[in-house]
């Protein structure tokens, strides 16, 4: 991880592959811009100890910057009211690091309700009466998914939306127009912010995963032909 880091501070260009949900943000910031309509961005129903929560949180980062280069309206609302804070700072933070504090506003970052389909609810009647020209549906969600998802989709907003749950890709894949699927969620804070030290921490990943599979495959091939690799390995 290390030797990476140290690559990508020194400026060597790490190979990613392209990832269309991402490279999809910039546009779909774009499009709302023109419309003079907000985003809403949906961070999941998970808590903050959700690993797919603080991915949607360092994803949201970085959105809000792009936001706020444009100054187009945001909405982000939150099921729990620690998520809720969190993702109040994670916008205030991107609007002072682009120079303009001065158009952040607080009610960018709204509380609903800790209730599964009453939250639901609620973002479905923010769609129907704000229409948002874009939709972010990223983080953990459950049984709602595809409740959301198609009212966004009835509206004609742009979405994108990233899980890690199995169960509600489909629906997500069904109703929106990009869908960042299972790990492209952790990966995406390092391709959209291009820091030295998620990009490092990405490709040593990428590396120790290939690393860990050659060893099973070699395994796999001892094991086929009956091979005792003690014994081989054993000293005469």
């Amino acid at each position: 991880m290390a030797y990476f880091v140290a690559q990508a501070k020194a400026g060597k260009k790490l190979f990613i592959r392209k990832i269309p949900g991402l490279d999809a943000v910039e546009e779909a910031v774009g499009r709302a811009t023109e419309m003079g309509k907000p985003i809403l961005y949906v961070p999941g129903l998970g808590d903050i100890d959700w690993t797919a929560t603080i991915a949607s949180m360092n994803i949201l980062g970085e959105v809000a910057k792009k936001i706020a280069l444009y100054d187009t309206p945001l909405i982000v609302p939150n099921r729990w009211s620690v998520v809720y804070t969190v993702g109040k700072e994670v916008v205030k933070e991107a609007f002072i690091s682009q120079g303009r504090p001065d158009k952040f506003k607080e009610d960018y970052v709204r509380y609903l309700t800790e209730a599964q389909f009453g939250f639901a609810a609620a973002v479905n009647g923010i769609m129907l009466r704000e229409k948002p020209a874009t939709n972010f549906f990223i983080g953990r969600f459950w049984a709602e998914s595809l409740i959301m998802a198609e009212t966004g989709a009835q509206t004609g907003a742009f979405q994108i939306a990233g899980s890690d749950s199995v169960l509600q890709l489909p629906f997500f894949v069904t109703a929106c127009d990009y869908t960042l699927i299972g790990e492209e969620l952790y990966a995406a804070s390092a391709y959209l912010s291009h820091e030295p030290l998620l990009l490092g921490a990405l490709k040593a990943q990428d590396y120790g995963k290939l690393i860990v599979l050659i060893i099973l495959f070699g395994f796999t091939i001892f094991a086929f032909l009956k091979l005792n690799l003690l014994t081989l390995l054993r000293v005469q």
